[in-house]
């Protein structure tokens, strides 16, 4: 038996529509009893990216079942407003962000391990294999694909929308809040693993002349041994995680 609903979407979640479905009431004939997860998705929508549907005055979670003449709304995370008293459709956050990659995301990768996020990335990755990790790591998957993100063991995820590597960053840093998380070059950009002071004489053997002559504080990565100093390419990254903050300040006030 069906069931005639109107639905609509909210805020960045029209991204995801067909140009005639943006910002509009959506009527949709659908087998009744069927789930708002399943309408969701069927319209293009990945779970991951809603966290709040009212349907009827009511907030619900996924797996509410439709019926005939429902009205539905459907909305992304809310960053601003506290809605904590609503029931939510997206889990809580792990404390400490911890995120996977796909193969399109490699410098955005670099960029958060520079931050100090924990970020998996290898550019072999095939689709079920990142679902996997995701789902049994608690990883947030950042995607350019949002199929991937309707995989049902999914639980965190994100479709990053911008195709520049610093305007995703800042896309993620402000999605999940994590300004405040930031401990820069606290890892390596190179394999993800922890950095630590290291003593020059030690490493002094594998320095080029100019870096051992004009530089004295060195630390290098406990996994893969890489070595990392405070020289041109260390304050470019630091300018760039200035501009950052301040854009988070910036928006923070509007």
């Amino acid at each position: 038996m069906s069931a005639r609903i109107t639905i609509r979407f909210y805020q960045q979640l029209n991204d995801f529509l067909n140009v005639d479905q943006r910002k509009s009431d959506i009527e949709c004939a659908v087998e009744e009893h069927r789930s708002i997860k399943d309408l969701i998705e069927s319209l293009g929508v990945p779970h991951t990216e809603v966290d709040l549907v009212i349907v009827n005055g009511q907030s619900v979670r996924f797996d509410h079942l439709l019926n005939d003449g429902d009205h539905i709304s459907v909305y992304p995370p809310f960053t601003t407003l506290d809605i904590s008293s609503l029931r939510h459709c997206q889990p809580r956050l792990p404390d400490q962000a911890r995120f996977i990659l796909d193969v399109h995301l490699g410098r955005l990768a670099a960029y958060l391990r520079m931050l100090g996020f924990d970020t998996l990335y290898r550019n072999d990755y095939d689709d079920p294999e990142l679902a996997d990790i995701s789902a049994s790591e608690q990883r947030i998957l950042l995607t350019c694909d949002r199929r991937l993100l309707m995989r049902k063991q999914i639980d965190y995820g994100y479709l990053v929308r911008s195709r520049l590597p610093r305007q995703q960053l800042l896309e993620v840093l402000t999605r999940y809040q994590l300004h405040k998380q930031i401990r820069p070059f606290s890892r390596c950009m190179h394999c993800n693993g922890l950095t630590r002071p290291v003593d020059k004489k030690t490493i002094e053997h594998r320095l080029l002349p100019k870096t051992r002559k004009y530089y004295d504080t060195f630390y290098q990565c406990q996994n893969c041994n890489k070595i990392y100093w405070q020289g041109s390419h260390y304050r470019k990254m630091e300018q760039m995680i200035k501009n950052l903050n301040k854009k988070e300040g910036t928006e923070s006030q509007g």
